[in-house]
């Protein structure tokens, strides 16, 4: 079901004029160090009269240097490659690209070069850092997902499969890792890609199980799976309240990556709504089948555990997937019900739209009883994040030093977050008259509120609340307008990138 596709990356000099390839990629800077902006090549390979040339016509082409600005060009004599490609790097002043522009540009290019099969990337990348940032870039704009399409379209062009980074670092014994690294990464990202892009009636939670059980086979983790009649017998009552509505039954899922000589135990929640239709409380029809994107939080956290395991990092990581369908029907749950949740406390479902809580609470409760170090748990938990951050940031709650650790990891990651606060107002909102919680609260607010309701199921270890922070990614999980950088349409991946460099962090302490 995960049919992340490869993508072979390597690295060679930056002088490029015996290397073949399909097509050779360069970058042009909007240049704001003058008095207007101007564009204007960046660490061209070519010899210096064809650079001067070209960097004169660029006016004339409609060239600015503009982020995801991608031009195709006949080749020049002096290089080996069917076809030169400009790609726009953004604003730059002097000759010192940040990595972001660099992943965006690279991703940019390699998502908008279909049907080619080996490009060489000679954007401005002196060290490993800028060539791993590059070799990132286009492991993650090479992707396109066809899995649904029938035999008949099979001809259609495919993503690129063999990327070349020419970088003066080429000798540099550190790159070889940082490139495994990359290809890590994109391979795990276009993995929650192809989960949260698959159609709900394929993926539902016993075959997003199996998937997991696939997709960690290669690798030293142990997945077990939690069935329903496991699940009511140990009183999961969060996933078996959601879940009942459906056909098909709810999963939990462990997945379980332990090295011998672990630095620490993260813990990573994520929700599984394989689809939701709001249940009882029926969402409007407008844009319902986004909502197979629900369990976008459950394929991210899979994903990073099997990219910290292939990494080998000396974290244990631990993956809780809390998979069910939140379905209308004669046995679903409705408002006014009171569920008893895994471990004992009991809420009041006022509204089963907000179902994503619900299940996230089963696996908090259950996910504490490891003992982790630290617990993280990510989901597409409220419409209210688009409103409060858009559709590109994260918001990011929960004690203040895993908070702000993350926040940090986003930063390094080039990924997009915020830390937001718990008001303590708000918790009173989500008392019950005839329960511990009720599961809605205060609507202003509604994505604090929501992880005011999460943090009530965060454990302890010896008498201590365990380290804990919450990441709503309802906005940029899911990519409903155009393609930008090395984003595609419909689900992004996002969010990934921030988890494993938070675990390189734990790691490296």
């Amino acid at each position: 079901m995960i049919n992340a596709s490869e993508l072979k990356l390597t690295a060679v000099s930056a002088d490029i004029k015996r290397v073949t390839a399909d097509a050779l990629v360069i970058g042009v800077a909007r240049d704001t160090s003058g008095d207007r902006a101007v564009p204007r090549l960046v660490g061209s390979p070519l010899p210096q009269i064809e650079t001067d040339a070209l960097e004169a016509s660029l006016g004339a082409l409609g060239l600015t240097g503009a982020a995801d600005e991608v031009r195709r060009l006949p080749a020049t004599d002096s290089i080996k490659a069917g076809v030169l490609v400009l790609t726009g790097l953004g604003p730059v002043d002097g000759e010192l690209v940040g990595t972001e522009a660099l992943r965006r540009a690279a991703g940019s290019a390699a998502r908008q070069l279909t049907g080619l099969s080996r490009v060489v990337f000679a954007l401005p990348a002196p060290t490993v850092e800028a060539a791993a940032a590059v070799a990132e870039g286009v492991a993650l704009g090479a992707y396109s997902f066809g899995s649904h399409r029938s035999k008949s379209n099979a001809a259609e062009k495919g993503p690129l499969t063999e990327a070349v980074v020419a970088t003066a670092a080429s000798t540099d014994r550190a790159l070889p890792a940082a490139l495994k690294r990359a290809a890590v990464v994109g391979r795990a990202v276009r993995g929650v890609r192809d989960l949260v892009n698959t159609a709900p009636n394929v993926l539902y939670p016993e075959s997003f199980a199996q998937a997991a059980r696939d997709a960690a086979k290669p690798l030293p983790v142990k997945v077990t799976v939690l069935d329903e009649k496991r699940l009511e017998k140990d009183g999961y009552g969060g996933l078996m309240g959601v879940g009942r509505g459906s056909s098909r039954p709810p999963r939990l899922v462990k997945v379980d990556y332990s090295p011998a000589r672990a630095e620490a135990h993260v813990a990573l929640v994520g929700k599984g709504i394989t689809f939701d239709t709001g249940g009882i409380s029926l969402k409007p029809a407008a844009n319902m089948h986004q909502m197979k994107s629900d369990m976008a939080g459950a394929a991210t956290v899979l994903q990073a555990v099997l990219a910290i395991a292939e990494l080998g990092l000396p974290v244990r990581a631990t993956a809780w997937l809390c998979l069910a369908e939140n379905m209308p029907s004669g046995s679903a749950s409705r408002p006014g019900d009171v569920v008893t949740m895994f471990g004992g406390k009991t809420v009041e479902i006022l509204n089963t739209d907000a179902e994503g809580r619900l299940v996230m609470a089963d696996g908090l409760v259950a996910a504490a009883e490891d003992k982790p170090d630290v617990v993280i748990d990510v989901a597409t938990l409220t419409g209210a994040q688009l409103i409060a951050l858009g559709n590109r940031t994260a918001g990011i709650m929960g004690d203040d030093e895993v908070r702000d650790a993350l926040k940090a990891a986003s930063d390094r990651a080039g990924e997009t977050a915020w830390p937001m606060p718990l008001p303590e107002e708000l918790r009173p909102s989500i008392d019950s008259q005839v329960a511990d919680l009720a599961n809605i609260g205060e609507r202003h607010g509604g994505m604090m509120t929501a992880a005011v309701f999460l943090r009530e199921f965060v454990g302890e270890v010896d008498g201590r609340k365990i380290p804990w922070a919450h990441l709503d990614i309802a906005g940029p999980a899911f990519n409903d307008g155009a393609a930008y950088g090395y984003t595609p349409k419909n689900a992004t991946g996002s969010t990934l990138r921030t988890l494993l460099a938070y675990a390189e962090e734990l790691a490296a302490r």
